[in-house]
């Protein structure tokens, strides 16, 4: 499979900059579920901007009903 990390990065949400796995989804997942949190694109944009993006952030935000 080829990646399409043009594609991908019209779609990304990700405000760190120096990030290098931005539009590459297959490394940004892995890297994100290692640090036991989700990729920014999970969140909504308002709450990507704190850079918390644990899962403990995501249940929160799923008992907000903001996700």
């Amino acid at each position: 499979m080829q990646c399409n990390q043009e594609d991908n990065q019209a779609g990304c949400n990700c405000t760190y900059e120096p990030c290098p796995r931005k539009g590459i989804c297959c490394q940004c997942i892995q890297y994100h579920i290692k640090m036991r949190q989700l990729p920014a694109c999970a969140f909504p944009d308002d709450a990507e901007k704190n850079y918390d993006r644990s899962f403990e952030h995501f249940a929160r935000l799923v008992g907000e009903k903001r996700v």
